[in-house]
């Protein structure tokens, strides 16, 4: 696993339609961190995501992962290094079975086949889904697709997880597992989420977005506990927090 800062440096990117999306962001994150990307809807989160794994490609600025620029050359490297987990877990499950959903990126990176396996049995070993392998994604629960989609990134082995939304439509059992299925990952994470008790638990640090531009960069605790701002940018406090006085003191 390399040890590679990410940062964005500069970077905006508007859309066809004018909108902004993201507004000269200045971002570094440090190997290991696990950084929350909250904001209302529209604020710029799956943007600043989509601009990291070369989705979109910023108007201005840059965004670097060590020495690499996120580039249309580099787009191959990029993407081993950085696994991507869609706001809906189907955009990444298209195959027969999720078998062959998960050896899809190793495949497509030439590598041979008992390698393939290798990687697909340890990727879905680590999320709990190696009995599912031989299902259609179709006929999975969304916690199960969820897991199955994470596996598609880990099989390439990556150095930075960037997910977005990943608790959207999980049921609370779900979204359990899933907190601590992330808790034991010792990857970069960088997670777009609405859900502020999960960004509380999961990310020491957060970055919180209002139309697209960065308002607060910082530890998690503090910006949670900052009503006033949260208000401001569209949000409201962790439930785990409204109504505590002993956790507001």
């Amino acid at each position: 696993m390399s040890h590679h800062v990410i940062e964005f440096i500069d970077t905006s990117y508007n859309y066809p339609d004018g909108n902004m999306g993201v507004v000269n962001a200045n971002l570094r994150i440090q190997h290991g961190e696990s950084v929350a990307i909250i904001g209302a809807n529209g604020a710029g989160k799956s943007t600043l995501l989509k601009l990291l794994v070369g989705i979109m490609l910023p108007k201005k600025g840059e965004i670097r992962l060590g020495d690499i620029p996120v580039t249309p050359k580099t787009m191959s490297i990029i993407r081993q290094r950085i696994g991507f987990t869609f706001q809906e877990p189907e955009d990444q499950l298209f195959n027969a079975t999720v078998y062959d959903d998960v050896a899809f990126g190793p495949r497509n990176y030439g590598l041979e086949e008992k390698e393939v396996e290798k990687r697909v049995l340890r990727a879905a070993q680590t999320v709990g889904i190696g009995h599912l392998l031989q299902r259609a994604p179709y006929k999975l629960s969304g916690g199960e697709k969820r897991a199955a989609s994470i596996a598609t990134v880990l099989s390439l082995e990556p150095d930075v997880l960037a997910m977005d939304e990943p608790t959207a439509a999980l049921d609370p059992k779900s979204r359990r597992k899933l907190i601590q299925l992330l808790q034991g990952f010792e990857h970069t994470k960088i997670i777009a989420t609405h859900d502020l008790d999960l960004a509380l638990e999961l990310c020491s640090r957060t970055v919180v977005l209002k139309d697209g531009t960065v308002v607060y960069d910082g530890p998690t605790v503090d910006i949670m506990h900052n009503s006033q701002l949260l208000e401001d940018c569209g949000l409201e406090q962790p439930l785990t927090l409204q109504g505590c006085n002993s956790c507001m003191k």
